[in-house]
């Protein structure tokens, strides 16, 4: 493949983004891409999210992947895959540029062509398990694309017991010792990602010191669900409702969501015109540049400072003394394994 790295778009522990100028383009790879790198010894991840990617290539809801090579530059072999690249950068970007939370409509039609991309990565046997703003999407002609499948685990295989996600957005379950990674926990984190782009806030409020462990009781041992807000629509509201539910079981699915009048009406939905999409700085499908740290010992002010819990994170090892012994009596560990 014959490309020149262009702009470096972010950076994290990872892996880091640039855009890729294609010195031949064709019909199978655009002129521009994103492409995410990182050296070859640590790339079994983005390898992962390369093969999961070209197994879900039939929905306008995900991300293109264009295929992959490796380089060897400044004397390190790199690993690199061609993802599409988004002008209107991530979600996050526009609720900055619509000064902090969505339009209900506008939130409608994303949250619609989210609840779509679910629904197909769910029937084709993966979950996403890291569902959030900063995961999603924006294109100028206002499609929206779900993004970021290194840690998306496939249905029935994947038994290990690694705590992964960014722990705003993660469901009760997926924090317990004997943690199942199905489907629902993608809805839960869809309802969360729902509710920050309606409300322009947090989905925790943890006020101006955020202390993770504190959340962790109030999720684990005080058993609380994200408020939702009196000034939303009440569909929307109900929408919300039946996503943030504490029992898996009883959670929709997204099937069942498509059908939900918050996003099911298709007046509704298309009366959104594509004037409401507001460019970003050029940006791709993840920024990286606060997502620097695998280990979380505080918790920042707003979901995209939240660091991702991943890998060898060991939480045990984190959580002060005077905690260990609720949360283990109470038969909660936050540890990769037991």
């Amino acid at each position: 493949m014959n490309w020149v790295r262009g702009d470096l778009l972010g950076s994290g522990t990872f892996a880091t983004v640039h855009l890729a100028k294609h010195v031949k383009p064709s019909v199978n790879i655009p002129s521009l891409t994103a492409v995410k790198s990182c050296e070859l010894s640590d790339s079994l991840s983005l390898q992962k999210e390369k093969n999961i990617l070209e197994r879900l290539t039939s929905c306008r809801h995900i991300i293109k992947c264009f295929g992959h090579d490796q380089t060897f530059e400044n004397g390190k072999e790199y690993y690199n895959i061609f993802l599409e690249y988004a002008s209107g950068g991530t979600l996050d970007d526009q609720l900055k540029n619509h000064g902090g939370k969505l339009p209900e409509k506008l939130a409608r039609r994303y949250t619609r062509s989210v609840v779509e991309g679910l629904k197909y990565i769910h029937e084709n046997g993966f979950i996403h398990c890291d569902l959030k703003p900063p995961n999603i999407l924006v294109f100028e002609n206002g499609n929206i694309k779900i993004s970021d499948f290194g840690l998306a685990k496939e249905m029935g295989v994947e038994k290990d017991k690694k705590l992964v996600g960014t722990l705003p957005f993660m469901s009760p379950e997926s924090l317990m010792v004997d943690r199942v990674y199905e489907s629902p926990i993608d809805i839960w984190a869809l309802g969360c990602t729902v509710l920050e782009i309606l409300t322009g806030e947090p989905v925790w409020n943890m006020g101006y010191n955020p202390d993770m462990f504190k959340l962790l009781d109030r999720i684990i041992v005080g058993k609380e669900v994200p408020l939702i807000p009196d000034e939303i629509s009440e569909e929307a509201k109900d929408f919300l409702k039946k996503c943030l539910v504490r029992d898996p079981l009883k959670r929709w699915s997204a099937e069942m969501l498509l059908k939900h009048p918050f996003i099911s009406d298709d007046k509704t939905v298309s009366s959104v015109k594509e004037s409401t999409f507001l460019s970003a700085s050029p940006i791709t499908h993840s920024d990286y540049s606060s997502w620097n740290s695998s280990t979380v010992t505080t918790l920042p002010s707003n979901s995209k400072e939240w660091s991702e819990i991943e890998s060898d994170v060991k939480l045990l090892d984190c959580l002060p003394k005077k905690r260990l012994v609720p949360l283990v009596t109470n038969n909660y560990c936050f540890a990769r394994s037991i």
